[in-house]
């Protein structure tokens, strides 16, 4: 018997059967590319693909986080219906929308304040905040009530590793993260910065790795150093990728020769649309339980 319903946003970039087939309602961030705005809908208004060729061909979108509406719109027919909700959120270490969500909470128990909605910050993003929510989904399915579901995710989102490299500076040149000089460089020198959350949920840039093969490597090898058990980890592995599926599938056949563990095969998904306007083309994540994030 489910207790409560669960909801989450549309950057947790998980593929839309995820949603539909586990009764998820996300909400959608916005992009704007061209002069038009579109939802963040999972690559449904734009392929990812043609999204990504936008912006190789130097196109650069704007994002914005969900308002207090959308919230309100997604919740209240749960409300309605009788159910307490565990919403998940975006990180707070890049997004604001946990406050939008806070305060369409507040506008929603004063309508109905027999039920409850308790916010979650999962600390994460893209398909890392999809494990998380992955995970409060089987805790929903369990039988578990909304206060040991929220419990449970609180004690185990800083365990939940989010590493990431990038393969093309262009992006973050156009967005200012790093110099025309810095990235001028890099590029020469084949530079791929290899980037993990912090326990803020903040994106930190940890070493500058040469060469797309040994960041490969170095990105296997820190699950290895980090993962619960090790090499004998035996929880789920998501990748996330922005238009570079053959890196994303070296890192995946990598992990799945080196963790003969897993709970199923590697699930490589897309970055989507608003952390894909951040990343540009040529972004692998990869997304795991192991010990305690550091700062």
């Amino acid at each position: 018997m489910k207790l409560f319903s669960l909801t989450c946003c549309s950057t947790a970039d998980m593929p839309p059967e995820f949603f539909s087939s586990n009764d998820i309602p996300f909400a959608s961030f916005h992009f704007v590319m061209d002069g038009k705005e579109y939802p963040d809908d999972l690559g449904q208004s734009m392929p990812f693909d043609v999204f990504y060729k936008k912006i190789a061909d130097g196109a650069t979108p704007t994002t914005s986080q969900v308002n207090t509406e959308d919230y309100e719109k997604m919740w209240d027919p749960l409300l309605k219906s009788g159910s307490d909700v565990l919403h998940i959120t975006l990180s707070s270490g890049i997004s604001g929308t946990i406050n939008s969500a806070k305060v369409a909470r507040e506008a929603m128990v004063s309508k109905y304040p027999d039920r409850k909605i308790v916010i979650v910050d999962s600390l994460g993003a893209s398909s890392g905040y999809g494990l998380l929510v992955t995970e409060a989904c089987r805790l929903r399915d369990e039988g578990k009530t909304l206060e040991e579901a929220q419990k449970w995710l609180e004690n185990n989102k800083l365990r939940l590793h989010h590493w990431f490299f990038s393969t093309d500076l262009s992006s973050y040149v156009r967005g200012g993260r790093i110099s025309k000089a810095s990235g001028m460089f890099g590029t020469l020198l084949k530079i791929c910065p290899l980037l993990n959350m912090n326990t803020l949920g903040e994106l930190i840039p940890r070493e500058k790795i040469r060469t797309k093969k040994k960041v490969i490597s170095e990105i296997v090898e820190r699950m290895a150093q980090h993962a619960e058990n090790g090499l004998n980890y035996s929880g789920k592995c998501y990748i996330s990728n922005s238009a570079c599926y053959e890196d994303a599938r070296a890192v995946a056949d990598l992990v799945e020769a080196r963790f003969p563990h897993l709970d199923g095969k590697v699930l490589i998904n897309s970055v989507g649309t608003v952390i894909g306007a951040h990343t540009g083309p040529g972004t692998v994540a990869l997304f795991f339980f192991g010990d305690m994030r550091v700062k």
